[in-house]
This record gives C-alpha cells, sequence and structure tokens, in this order.
C-alpha cells in the first residue's frame, strides 16, 4: 500500500529570484527526510507561486523499512571477565540496544572476538514519521531572512498558512503558532480559501481559485499568450529567459497584454528603451519583422482579464513617466563634450584608497601602451586604443548613465559616437567592461579586448596593493570575475601573455608613474596577484573535466601562457594513453627533481671541458639545439621530451650529478637547469600522477 504525501508552505509574498530555488531547496530537504527515515517514494513534484511553496511526495512507503543487522559491542575481554561474567560494558551494551546479555553472542573481527547482538527495528508507520517533516523546513536557508512578531525563527518571508496531507489524512504539527491543516489559499485578490480533501487533489484543486501552482504549466501559459499575441499583431515578442522566469515568479494566474508608447521615443537608443522595459518594469519589447523596434511592450497580469485595459493605461502611464527622462537626459548630455565629462573624472572617486576615476584612466592608458608595443599592435590600432583609453570612462558622469546604470559602456559608445569618435573607439569604450559575467560576451575587436584586459588589470592591482583582497566568498570588487575575464580574452584572442608578465606590466608603470600610484604599491604584491589570475585557470579546467593532478601540473609556472596552460592540459590528456607516456615523464621529471636543487650564480655558464663521458655531451648538443629552434606550439614541445628519453637515461646511467667536485656538480646541475627550462613551458611534470 502507498500513499500520496503533500506538503505546502504558504508565506507573504517572496521575491521573484528566490521563488525557484526555494522549491528545489524544499524538494531536497523532504527528500533527505524521507531518506533518512526509510521512507521509500517512487517521485516527487515541485509546485511554486509568489505565496507558496510546496511538494507533492507520490507512491510513498506506508511504513518505514525494518531494520534487521547485527550491532557490534566491546571486545570479548572486555565483555567477560576470566570465569565467563559479565561485565558492565556488555551489561550497558545491551540494554542500549534493548536486549539482554543473554542476548549476545561473539564473533571474530581481524583476530579479536567483539560482543554483537542480533538487532531488530520494527519501522514506524508513514503518518508517525511525517510530523517531523516540519525538520525540512525550519532547516531552509535563504539569501535573506527575516524575523516578525517577538520570535527568533528566520525564514524568507513570514510564514502564513501549512499543508501537510498524508492522503486525506492532516499530518499533525505546528511552526511557531501556525498549525498544519488541510486549508490552502486562492488568488490574494480573486480567490478563496480552499480545502483540500485529498492530497491527490493538488494542484487542480487551486485553479478555480485563481491559481496555477505548477510553475512549469504558468510559464507554458505565458509563453503561448505571448504567441498568440504576436501572431495576431504580426510582431516579433522578444522572450528572455531570465526575464519569463522572473515574470512566471511574480504571478500565481497570469495574463498577458500589450501596451503602446508614443513614437517619438524611438528617436532615444534602443539599449535606453529596452532597459527602461525589461530592466526597469518587467516588460517583454516587441520588434516588426526586420528586427526593428516598435513603440509597444508586453507584459503579463497576475489576474483574469476584467477590466485590463485600466491594468494597460496604468503601465502605459508609468513607462512613459521612465522614457520621458529618458529622452530628457539624452538631449542633455549632448549638450556637453566629452572633454567636460572626463574633466568631471577628476573629482569622481574611484576608490578612497586608491584614487580617482581619472587617475586609474591615466594608469590605463600607459598599461595598454606597454601591452600594445608588446603584442605588436599597428600604429592605427594603438591610435585608437590611446583615444579610448584617454575617455573609455566619462559616460559615468553622463546623467543618462546616472539614471540608468546598466547603460555604462552602452552610452558611452552611443555618445562617442554621436559626438564624433570613430567607430573603433567607441566600440572599445562599450566592450572594456565585458564579459560581465562568468559565461559573459567576449570583445570582439583587438582595441576593446586590450583596453578591457588593461582595465581589469589595473583594478586587481590597484585593490590588491591597498590591500583588500577577496577572501573567501567575499569579493566586493568582483575581482574573480575580473581575473576569468582578462584569461578568457587573452585566450579567446590567441595572446600569449602570462601572469607573470601582465604583472611585470603594472610593475613597470608603477617604477616610471609613482605619482599616478602614490596611493598603492604593487611591487609588494606579484605572487598575490599572479596566482590570484592563475586560480581562474585552474578554475575553468575543472569546468573542463581535466584531473587535479593535470591541473596543477600545468598552472605550476605562473610564467607560462594562459592559452600554453590550456594546451599543456590538453597534450597531456591527449597523450596519457600512449604507451610511452610513463616513461617520458618519468625521464623528463628525474631533471626536474635535480634541476629544483641547483643553487647557482646568476653568471654561471656551462663548461664543456668539465665533461666527464660522451652522454654529457650528447644532452648538452641536444639542449642547445633546443634553444636554437622557435617551438610553435605545446605539442612539439611534447615531442622533444618524448624523444629525450633515451638522452636523458643514457646520462643518468653514465653520470653521477652530485659529483663532489663543486665545479663538475654546478656544472652538470647548471645543464640540467637548462633542460628543465625547456620542459617547464609543459608545466611542473612533477606534479603529474603517471603511477
Amino acid at each position: 500500500m502507498t500513499h500520496t504525501f503533500l506538503l505546502e508552505i504558504g508565506l507573504e509574498e517572496i521575491p521573484a529570484h528566490v521563488v525557484t530555488p526555494s522549491a528545489q531547496q524544499l524538494t531536497e530537504r523532504v527528500s533527505s527526510f524521507l531518506k533518512e527515515q526509510r521512507l521509500s517514494f517512487e517521485h516527487i513534484e515541485t509546485f511554486s507561486t509568489p505565496r507558496r511553496l510546496a511538494v507533492k511526495v507520490l507512491n510513498l512507503a506506508d511504513q518505514q523499512a525494518d531494520i534487521e543487522e547485527e550491532a557490534k559491542g566491546p571486545a570479548r575481554k572486555i565483555a567477560q571477565d576470566a570465569e565467563g561474567n559479565w561485565s558492565k560494558a556488555a551489561i550497558g551494551f545491551s540494554r542500549g540496544q534493548g536486549m539482554t546479555p543473554d542476548d549476545i553472542f561473539f564473533k571474530e573481527l581481524k583476530g579479536v572476538e567483539y560482543a554483537y547482538v542480533n538487532k531488530f527495528i520494527a519501522g514506524k508507520k508513514a503518518i508517525e514519521i511525517l510530523s517531523g517533516v516540519k525538520i525540512a523546513i525550519t532547516a531552509m536557508v535563504f539569501p535573506t531572512m527575516m524575523r516578525w512578531g517577538s520570535n527568533d525563527f528566520k525564514f524568507v518571508r513570514p510564514l502564513k498558512w501549512i499543508i501537510a496531507l498524508l492522503d486525506n489524512e492532516v499530518v499533525p504539527f505546528s511552526i511557531l503558532d501556525v498549525k498544519s491543516s488541510n486549508v490552502t489559499k486562492g488568488h490574494r485578490f480573486l480567490g478563496n480559501d480552499v480545502t483540500i480533501k485529498n492530497a491527490d487533489e493538488y494542484p487542480k484543486a487551486l485553479v478555480s481559485e485563481y491559481v496555477i501552482a505548477d510553475s512549469q504549466e504558468r510559464k507554458n501559459l505565458i509563453v503561448q499568450q505571448i504567441k498568440d499575441l504576436a501572431a495576431k499583431n504580426d510582431w516579433k515578442i522578444i522572450v528572455d529567459d531570465d526575464l519569463l522566469e522572473e515574470v512566471n515568479n511574480l504571478v500565481e494566474y497570469p495574463t498577458v497584454f500589450a501596451g503602446s508608447f508614443d513614437r517619438k521615443y524611438l528617436e532615444i537608443p534602443d539599449e535606453v528603451l529596452i532597459t527602461s522595459m525589461k530592466d526597469h518594469q518587467r516588460f517583454f519589447y516587441v520588434q516588426d519583422e526586420n528586427g526593428k523596434l516598435l513603440p509597444n511592450f508586453v507584459s503579463v497580469r497576475n489576474g483574469v482579464k476584467d477590466h485590463i485595459d485600466t491594468v494597460i493605461a496604468g503601465n502605459e502611464k508609468v513607462l512613459t513617466a521612465r522614457l520621458e527622462d529618458a529622452a530628457f537626459f539624452f538631449h542633455e548630455d549632448q549638450k556637453n563634450s566629452i572633454a567636460d565629462y572626463v574633466e568631471r573624472l577628476k573629482k569622481v572617486m574611484f576608490h578612497d584608497k586608491i584614487g580617482t576615476t581619472f587617475e586609474k584612466m591615466e594608469r590605463v592608458q600607459l598599461l595598454s601602451t606597454i601591452l600594445a608595443d608588446y603584442l605588436g599592435f599597428d600604429e592605427e590600432s594603438k591610435s585608437n586604443l590611446k583615444r579610448a583609453a584617454q575617455i573609455y570612462k566619462f559616460d559615468l558622469v553622463t546623467g543618462m548613465v546616472g539614471e540608468f546604470s546598466e547603460l555604462q559602456g552602452v552610452m558611452g559608445e552611443k555618445y562617442a559616437l554621436i559626438m564624433g569618435e570613430k567607430p573603433e573607439v567607441a566600440t572599445a569604450i562599450k566592450e572594456h567592461y565585458m564579459p560581465i559575467s562568468a559565461e559573459g560576451e567576449l570583445p570582439q575587436t583587438t582595441v576593446g579586448a586590450l583596453l578591457a584586459v588593461a582595465d581589469k588589470l589595473d583594478s586587481i592591482a590597484a585593490f590588491f596593493a591597498a590591500g583588500m583582497i577577496p577572501t573567501g566568498s567575499n569579493d566586493p570588487y568582483a575581482l574573480r570575475r575580473q581575473a576569468a575575464g582578462i584569461a578568457r580574452i587573452v585566450m579567446d584572442q590567441n595572446w600569449s601573455l602570462s601572469a607573470v608578465q601582465l604583472f611585470n606590466v603594472v610593475e613597470k608603470n608603477a617604477a616610471a608613474n609613482p605619482e599616478l600610484y602614490r596611493k598603492i604599491s604593487p611591487a609588494d604584491t606579484e605572487a598575490e596577484v599572479t596566482t590570484f589570475i592563475v586560480e581562474r585557470i585552474k578554475k575553468m579546467l575543472e569546468v573542463q573535466h581535466y584531473n587535479f593532478d593535470v591541473i596543477e601540473t600545468v598552472t605550476a609556472k605562473t610564467t607560462n601562457g594562459f592559452k600554453e596552460m590550456l594546451e599543456a592540459a590538453r597534450v597531456l590528456k591527449v597523450h596519457s594513453n600512449d604507451k610511452d607516456f610513463k616513461d617520458t615523464v618519468e625521464a623528463t621529471t628525474r631533471v626536474l627533481r635535480l634541476a629544483k636543487k641547483a643553487d647557482l650564480a646568476a653568471d654561471v655558464q656551462l663548461k664543456p671541458e668539465l665533461f666527464e663521458n660522451d652522454a654529457e655531451k650528447v644532452f648538452a648538443d641536444r639542449v642547445a639545439e633546443m634553444e636554437e629552434k622557435n617551438f610553435n606550439n605545446v605539442e612539439e614541445i611534447f615531442q622533444v621530451l618524448r624523444g629525450m628519453r633515451v638522452v636523458i637515461n643514457n646520462y643518468f646511467d653514465e653520470t653521477m650529478v652530485m659529483a663532489k667536485d663543486a665545479d663538475i656538480r654546478n656544472n652538470r646541475l647548471y645543464q640540467l637547469s637548462l633542460y628543465a627550462s625547456f620542459a617547464y613551458k609543459l608545466g611542473d611534470l612533477t606534479k603529474l600522477n603517471v603511477k
């Protein structure tokens, strides 16, 4: 015999972004509770609206599974004395298992006899167990939690009602003064209380009271209504997944409607209109068949179609007010020049421990110039980059960005074009913010990409130098995202840049321009900054499911480029099943381990006259060949290491590296260090597990 169990938590309205994860959390906690209590079930259905979180457990067992097991007690020498009398330990053990010493028997385990009893625990009925399910509710955690009344209990929002129903029987328990029952509430304005007579009736019983508890059903209904509206008007309605999820979690009974705004506002950049509709009003925007924005919007009402004209008019009024503000700022901002805005940035503090935004722009301009020279940018690109770096933050002090902060960079590009800047410069202003999320879009132009790298590099170096280093989950300035952005951009552009090279650019800039670094000293944070950036590479490799030892191997040398690290991981994975892979790695690691012991003077040179056998000469000749050749990729480096196996093995067969003569010993260690420097381009192979 199986049952259906319904658990519903009624609440004040939950923030939209919390609804879905909270419903998933409740499902996981109820599932864990049932498994811990040995109550088997087939499946759990999840329901959620802004006012309720619910689960329906299908085919729940009638009772717990019985337990039959052997309980292990003390060793025989502790359980009995020499005469065979039971000790206090044995008596206490048997009593604790609900038995007597007469039930004890002995079994040998690893050469020692222990006391055991056969333990049987009959399973309890489901109805007895389920009252404890309140722990699944009270243990829930949320991004923000609140208390109400004089209680210490915290939850996402105040509890209003609880349904706990096993088939048609209420499972009794209470949280604070809210007792479980079989009564839920319908729509806040349109519905009435609903008595759920049987758990199987949920969620159908709520529909008549204007609540669609199944979030996917509700979402499908919204999408279908939008499609119908688009077909009726020959519109293309852009349904953003994140916005759809948010809107879906704001309503219990969705009705889609369309509104409009004055065509005069179409002179405002599309991005401003879309931000006003999508981000501020949670409206879907509308395009014609050619992708041109139309003066219409689509929204979702929490209710039925009654008085929908009044609802439309109200939404149009709110949107018009916002668009009127946007139009005002758009025209007012153009009354000033870019130079005016840049001058204002001298009074805008980037951070009080670091300096102004204008000073940051000056640092970034110099950083980007050094990097452009290193990467071999042509003169036109350098010129565009220099101009972009001089002005790229100017839109932060415009009225539009002050009102619509989401448009920073976007409005910079728009205004730059209007004010006569080159398209390449304008695009770089927008792209320097990219990526704006872990998997966000990357800059598509080289000028924008390098400006983005320089800006992020300056932020990381400055905050580290000011002592504001991310710890644990605390990263208020999104430095991890910025470091990941640097790595992703560098690899996407196929630039050969390493964490050490990037930091050296900062250090060089600080030494040459101390006035721009008067509040911070980056030179003291090289290890922290380079390690921090390389940690983002490790995370990328983890996502790509590389083994831990491979990740540690290829990221061990922060002097290696980002793209080379990823390529090294790929090469090691590709060749890991080769017959000679283990021998290749072991031969190389013999060299690396000894080379690490070398403590040589900076001006040391190889002295062939100190060679004592042919193996040393052959090894030296092969290393010299490596130094002369320009290898194009990591695969070629690996093939060289593979080809050196016999040479290395012969070398060690004939050569005692740690010779008593100091000159000979140092000459050999230096010889190995030269080879190690080459092998380190693949990473530190001593960290690779090839056993």
